[in-house]
Parts: structure tokens; C-alpha cells; sequence
């Protein structure tokens, strides 16, 4: 194998370079990626570069000397337009045909928009935060659509910056499908007690220069408009090239998606061993794991190794840190294990079937979660969870 392209210069895919390398790979090694910024960490996006704490500096994943370490082909600025799985070959926006031996696929995700939403703004690239950065402050007034945790964390900024905010949700519950109605309760009165105008149970048809018009025709006026309603994959640039396809990349328990062809990061729907289930993790940690295990996959086909991993994300709002390790969707009943709901320092439990599927906690230390994390892996029955849980948690109370 002596050309190996990687394709989405973020995350995952900068993980799976930096892999092969260290793993002894010392051909041809192209990383392709749509935007024209180096390699870049996005979770500061909602947080740090929209709140102006951080300068866009600060982003990038490496230095431009670590990056020239690496011995890259570096194609920056150019989308994948297509896949000649046959041939073997990529097709980029510049009419490049970049031919492979190997070939993981780390293209992401991309925000899902509204039909007719004008100018609204969305939140992904570095591009995107610091256009709206720059339109938020004290007189403004800003609608989020969407209450998940881009969202929330836009909105939680944007209140710290002293702008009005109006939170649009269509779900009774702001997250309660991740995380259930409890912990979605209690992140919904964070954003209260700040002042945010929180609606729930209520959709959106129409955004305009104005505002946001409802479904009822109620017209929500604002200054600025950010749509953060969910995101889609980017496979579209794979369309006939003959891999499957499903809310992602489809890949099996090892990240392949085809012989020599491997997904990694948002874009990739697995099969994680761990759950006995399907999934896509859109999580910063998930995608520098699964690209690092892609490339070493990729590498030994005749020693590969599952990828099953216990998801891992984390998010800021108000000064609230909130950290979960698990699948949590889908669950069956939730527990708390340690503090209190009421005063937002606490830690729950998930259970799905008869075992112990995640853990959540807000407000309090990393170490009153870590424990939860090896219980997960290694597939603590629910009982044991909930009767003689991890050094840091206390007896549970079903809720």
C-alpha cells in the first residue's frame, strides 16, 4: 500500500494521518478538505470563538510545522465531488482524479437548514461563528431554533454577551431524547433563570428578515436568526459510487465500509460491538478515536480490531459542565446516584434493557463520572449499577 487518502481535514481525519505515520506508513499520504483552514478544532466554535474568548489563532489542531512533519499532500480548499470505488480513485471539486490504495472517509457533517431561511445563520466552520460573534451584544436580540446542544450553548453565550434571546424548541423537553426528561428539565431552567425566553412545543415554517414566523402565524422578531436544528452527513459525494449509504456511511464493527475503504468521525454509522447496535456519534472525542482506529485497520487488514468504544461528550453552559459517557438514547429508566437534580450537581444513571447504558453528570468533578465509564464497558447489569455503584456514587434513587 503506497497511497493512502484521507478525505475531511478535521477531527478524525487529521487523527487517522497522524496515525499511519506514527504507525510506520511512510508512503504517499493525501488529506483532503473542503474549507480552506488548516485542520481545526470545532467545539470551541459554540463556546470560546463565539463568546470572543479565544482568537481563531487558537484553533488550529496542530501547528503548520507539526502538519509539514507529516509529509502530507495537502489539499485544502477543494470538496470531494466523487467516489470511483472500482478505479479506486477520488474526484475533487478542481477536477482532480486522486487515485488510492486506501481510503477513509472523514467528511462530517453539515448543519440542516430550513426551507426559505434567508440569511439565518448556521453554526459548523470557524467562517460561521465569527460572522454571528460579530452581530451579537447588548441591544441585540438573537432567535436559536433548536434547543439541543449547539443550541444551548449559543444561546447561554449570547446571554453572557448581554442579548436578548428567544430558545425555539418543537420537543415538550428541550434534549429529553438524549438525555430524558429530568436532566432536560434541569437544563431548561438554567436558561431561564438567565433570562432566555424558552419555548417549547412550538415549530417554525418561515424564517425572514424580521424574525421567525411560527406555526400558529405568531412572527418571533429578531435582530439575528441561528438555525441549529440537527445536521446531516456529508455522503453525498459517494452517491453511485456503490458503498451503502443510511444516515451516514455504513461501516461493520471494524469502521469498513467496503475492502480498503474505512469511515471515521461524524460522518460514519457503525456497528459498535459494545451496544450490539448501530450508530453515529457526532462527538469531538469519538472522532479522533475511530480515525485513529481506522488508520490501523486500514494498515494490518489480517490483525484488525473491532471499534467499541464508550462515547464520551461534554458541554459548557453558564459555568455548568456537563459530561455523559454511554449510549444514552433510547434508554429505559433513569436514576440518580449522586447529589441532587434541584441544585444542578449531579450524577444519573441510564438503563437500557437490563444494563447499565451511560451515565451523566452536571456540575460536578470529572472524577464523580470516570468510574461510571469503566462500568459501562465492561456491561454492568443495571441492579449492580443501582445497588453498589462506582467509588464516587452514592445508593440510587429511581426516579
Amino acid at each position: 500500500m503506497r497511497r493512502i487518502l484521507v478525505v475531511g481535514a478535521s477531527a478524525a481525519g487529521l487523527a487517522a494521518a497522524e496515525t499511519l505515520r506514527r504507525e510506520g506508513y511512510d508512503g504517499t499520504l493525501t488529506l483532503v478538505g473542503e474549507e480552506a483552514h488548516l485542520p481545526y478544532d470545532r467545539p470551541p466554535l459554540s463556546k470560546q470563538i463565539l463568546s470572543g474568548e479565544w482568537s481563531p489563532e487558537r484553533l488550529p489542531l496542530r501547528a503548520r510545522a507539526d502538519l509539514d512533519a507529516l509529509d502530507l499532500d495537502l489539499r485544502l480548499g477543494y470538496a470531494a465531488t466523487g467516489l470511483d470505488l472500482a478505479g479506486r480513485a477520488v474526484l475533487l471539486a478542481d477536477g482532480a482524479r486522486l487515485p488510492y490504495d486506501g481510503l477513509i472517509v472523514a467528511t462530517g457533517v453539515r448543519p440542516r437548514r430550513l426551507p426559505g431561511e434567508g440569511d439565518a445563520h448556521v453554526l459548523r466552520t470557524l467562517d460561521d461563528a465569527l460572522a454571528l460573534r460579530d452581530r451579537l451584544g447588548p441591544g441585540r436580540r438573537l432567535v436559536v431554533v433548536g434547543a439541543g446542544f449547539l443550541g444551548a450553548e449559543a444561546a447561554a453565550v449570547a446571554r453572557g454577551l448581554g442579548t436578548e434571546v428567544t430558545l425555539l424548541e418543537p420537543a415538550p423537553v428541550p434534549l429529553a431524547h438524549a438525555v430524558g426528561e429530568q436532566v432536560g428539565r434541569v437544563l431548561s431552567g438554567a436558561h431561564l433563570d438567565h433570562g432566555v425566553d424558552l419555548c417549547t412545543g412550538v415549530g417554525v415554517t418561515e424564517v425572514s428578515d424580521t424574525g421567525v414566523r411560527l406555526t400558529d402565524g405568531e412572527l418571533v422578531a429578531a435582530d439575528e436568526v441561528l438555525v441549529a436544528i440537527g445536521s446531516l452527513p456529508n455522503t453525498e459525494w459517494l452517491e453511485g459510487s456503490g458503498l451503502k449509504v443510511a444516515d451516514g456511511l455504513v461501516c461493520d464493527e471494524y469502521s469498513a465500509a467496503a475492502p480498503g475503504v474505512y469511515g471515521a468521525g461524524d460522518v460514519a454509522r457503525w456497528r459498535n460491538p459494545l451496544f450490539g447496535t448501530s450508530m453515529r456519534i457526532e462527538h469531538r472525542t469519538n472522532a479522533a478515536e475511530q480515525g485513529m482506529a481506522a488508520a490501523r485497520n486500514l494498515l494490518r487488514p489480517d490483525a484488525r480490531k473491532p471499534f467499541a468504544p464508550v462515547p464520551y461528550f461534554w458541554s459548557d453552559q453558564y459555568g455548568m459542565k456537563v459530561q455523559a459517557f454511554g449510549h444514552l438514547r433510547g434508554h429505559d429508566e433513569v436514576a440518580v446516584v449522586e447529589g441532587e437534580l434541584t441544585v444542578r450537581r449531579f450524577v444519573v444513571a441510564y438503563r437500557t434493557g437490563d444494563r447499565l447504558a451511560g451515565a451523566l453528570a452536571i456540575g460536578m468533578p470529572p472524577k464523580a463520572i470516570r468510574g461510571w465509564r469503566q462500568a459501562v464497558a465492561t456491561g454492568m447489569s443495571w441492579h449492580e449499577a443501582v445497588d453498589a455503584p462506582p467509588p464516587s456514587g452514592a445508593p440510587a434513587r429511581r426516579t
